[in-house]
């Protein structure tokens, strides 16, 4: 397990905080019943995420409540903006459903191949 940080309202600095994606080709998220819920590439404009998501699987081993709380904090200014203008961050609305109530995921991370 990895050891959390404490976030500071600002995503960018809380980024430089977390484990690198280098060698990671996407993250998928999984509900339940083994349905691939959704999936996070290592592309340009995802990467933020990939990496949030990356240090939420290391930290917590799932994304449940208290992952998705903690991960709303490390995305920093990107969260009320979520909050404002839902479907706008859907990585983030995701943290929030999570932190509301919601069923917790697995998050499997899937390498690049060489």
């Amino acid at each position: 397990m990895t050891e959390t940080i404490q976030p500071g309202p600002s995503f960018k600095d809380n980024l430089v905080l977390l484990p690198s994606i280098d060698g990671l080709a996407r993250i998928d998220i999984v509900a339940g019943d083994g349905r691939v819920a959704a999936s996070i590439e290592n592309q340009p404009g995802k990467q933020g995420s990939l990496a949030v998501y990356r240090y939420l699987k290391l930290c917590f081993g799932e994304l449940n409540a208290q992952a998705a709380g903690h991960g709303l904090a490390v995305f920093g200014e990107h969260t009320p903006d979520a909050i404002a203008r839902p479907g706008a961050h859907p990585n983030i609305d995701r943290l929030l459903e999570i932190a509301n109530g919601g069923e917790a995921l697995s998050i499997v991370v899937v390498p690049a191949e060489d």
